[in-house]
């Protein structure tokens, strides 16, 4: 399996997902700071894998602290907190891993502060597994909705890289393959910095899953030719009535594919799902450098002085979702209800991933 991110001795350890896929080069970082940097500047990148990096980064800064009191612990925790908190506004997975770090602290705060540091490092690790496993439990869930065979469209990359492993979206995929599906994955360049050509391209290249990489614009297309039967993606925060931000360009497959008959899934662990979050209006957007647009690979592309717009997401109604596949089950409008009862399913879900991440 690919290792987006892990703990080492060393510090934690990143693919760094901008030099794919013509380069594989790792980068460790020994401090929070240099977490956060590999955060903002798309290292490391899916909302999944932001949320494990992040609960990693937390334990570095902590661990790296000079305190020598539970109190000027929680200082140096809260300032780690706040740095980390500044990185992506839009992947609600952020501000979860943090405030599971920061109730973990709580939990242990009346402990000598090196067992504190330990357990931090340990809830981070935990963190990375969990991952794995729901992830492996999504794909379970959303591999019945795909077809036994035929094409199948995603768009970004929701992966193993964009997640601690096994990946969101393409966890369906690669569940449905593995359960002998005869799947032809297409891949949207996804503009502007090329998720779905660089990375889902390579990920699925290295599982052997048929794919073709399509430019964005030729989506449309390939579904009036017949040749996609079910679309399905990432996100990156879901609304509690089921809207769902995810790449910039997903709400445009999504209406493309509700004119087409063709099916819209949306796959996503638990903890981006943000019931306190009414509804998409709410959902802060990620506003990126405008560089991602002008250049391609450092080549200039567009006149100086033109004005550009850079949205990292954008937000597809839940009126176009058919379905929004978790660890947990699968659930269907109303969403307000759906996903409700899901988010109620954590003791027995929390147990049944415990037992599945120990062979993940």
């Amino acid at each position: 399996m690919i290792q987006t991110l892990e703990w080492t001795d060393k510090g934690v350890r990143f693919i760094d997902q901008t030099k794919l896929p013509t380069e594989e080069v790792y980068v460790t970082c020994k401090t929070h700071e240099q977490v956060a940097d590999v955060i903002r500047n798309m290292v490391v990148r899916g909302a999944p894998a932001i949320g494990v990096a992040a609960a990693m980064g937390i334990a570095l800064g902590v661990n790296n602290s000079q305190a020598e009191t539970t109190g000027d612990l929680k200082r140096d925790l809260d300032a780690v907190c706040e740095l980390i908190g500044k990185t992506r506004p839009t992947a609600v997975n952020l501000f979860w891993a943090i405030r599971r770090m920061q109730e973990k602290f709580e939990g242990v705060r009346g402990r000598p502060v090196e067992q504190i540091k330990r357990e931090l490092i340990e809830e981070a690790q935990r963190m990375h597994t969990e991952d794995i496993a729901a992830n492996r439990a999504m794909g379970r869930h959303g591999a019945t909705l795909l077809p036994s065979q035929g094409g199948v469209l995603t768009h970004c990359n929701a992966g193993a890289l964009a997640t601690a492993g096994y990946g969101t979206a393409l966890g369906v995929i690669r569940a449905a393959v593995e359960q002998g599906k005869k799947i032809h994955v297409y891949a949207d360049e996804t503009r502007p910095f090329l998720q779905g050509s660089r990375l889902t391209a390579w990920e699925l290249m290295k599982d052997g899953i048929p794919t073709t990489v399509i430019s964005d614009n030729m989506a449309g297309a390939m579904m009036r030719q017949g040749k996609i039967g079910a679309i399905v993606v990432g996100a990156d925060r879901i609304a509690r009535n089921g809207d769902v931000a995810n790449k910039i360009g997903t709400y445009t497959v999504a209406i493309l594919a509700k004119e087409h008959g063709i099916p819209f899934y949306v796959a996503a662990p638990i903890s981006t799902v943000d019931l306190a979050c009414a509804d998409g209006s709410q959902i802060p957007i990620e506003q990126r450098n405008r560089k991602e647009v002008t250049h391609i690979a450092g080549k200039q592309m567009v006149p100086d002085g033109v004005s550009v717009e850079n949205p990292a997401f954008d937000v597809t109604p839940a009126q176009y979702v058919a379905a929004i596949i978790t660890e947990r089950g699968v659930a269907r409008a109303p969403y307000e209800e759906s996903l409700l009862h899901l988010a109620g399913l954590e003791e027995e879900v929390h147990s049944e991933l415990g037992s599945g991440a120990m062979g993940a």
